[in-house]
């Protein structure tokens, strides 16, 4: 009887581990965790490196449909409607500000202001990446949102909301008398809006600005108020009697002659 309690002891002995055992089987496991969280977070910075690109990618076209719809919303006809357009450098990066308003005057012949939007670019302070922030503000009786504006006093409906940031040139032009312009401050409507932005990394000019290479812009033209009906005039063409002779290139009609370009082929 003894000898049999003895070879069960044994055996109880045999079946359990040592500590040297027990922390081996710790490490193993702690590194092939350690190998997984790194393949893990591998694959989750290489998605939020996609992720981020598609982003930017689109994020520019966000910016340039949000400033084409609020000029076609607000810009119904041009009677009491305004744009007012200024560029400068700030901190040395090209940026803009552009103000769409529209007035009324009340029963008592006040003007007053029914929509007003203003997109402004100022200087990124708040984090360590440079460059330009987009603001948007819209104001005046017109709200956006009829319930969340109802109850808004005057100075909360003018808060500049941030758009993005990161913007390394910005700049809102228009045409006058055929010329690309940086300031427009005339009572009437210009006939379209230029709008050009970029994100990459900027380089410095000789004159300590920053500036983007002109392949790395973005830009867009938006016709101001295209709804309206635009006058078109037909010019008969003038054909040669004879039909070998070649075409007259300065007809505005002829195929080959483009912009007054002469044959281009």
């Amino acid at each position: 009887m003894q000898e049999i309690k003895e070879t069960m002891k044994i055996k109880s002995r045999e079946k359990g581990l040592s500590l040297a055992e027990i922390l081996v089987a710790l490490t193993i496991a702690a590194m092939i965790m350690v190998s997984v969280l790194m393949v893990y977070n591998r694959g989750l910075r290489s998605a939020n490196a996609v992720t981020e690109r598609i982003e930017k990618s689109k994020l520019p076209e966000e910016i340039l449909q949000g400033i084409a719809e609020d000029l076609d919303n607000i810009i119904a006809s041009n009677e009491d409607t305004t744009i007012t357009i200024n560029n400068k450098f700030i901190d040395g990066y090209p940026g803009s500000q552009m103000i769409i308003s529209k007035m009324f005057y009340n029963e008592q012949r006040q003007e007053q202001t029914f929509e007003k939007i203003v997109w402004v670019t100022g200087y990124n302070y708040e984090t360590d990446e440079p460059g330009l922030v987009l603001y948007r503000s819209h104001s005046g009786i017109s709200g956006e949102d009829k319930i969340l504006d109802k109850n808004k006093m005057d100075w909360e409906r003018e808060l500049y909301i941030p758009f993005c940031n990161g913007i390394t040139f910005f700049r809102i032009q228009t045409f006058s008398r055929g010329e690309l312009t940086d300031v427009w401050k005339e009572q009437e409507l210009p006939n379209a809006v230029v709008v050009t932005l970029s994100f990459v990394e900027p380089y410095e000019t000789l004159e300590g600005m920053w500036d983007v290479l002109e392949t790395e812009k973005i830009k867009r033209t938006i016709v101001i108020d295209r709804t309206r009906r635009i006058a078109f005039q037909y010019v008969s063409p003038s054909f040669p009697e004879d039909l070998n002779e070649p075409m007259d290139f300065n007809d505005v009609n002829d195929f080959n002659d483009v912009n007054g370009f002469g044959n281009m082929s």
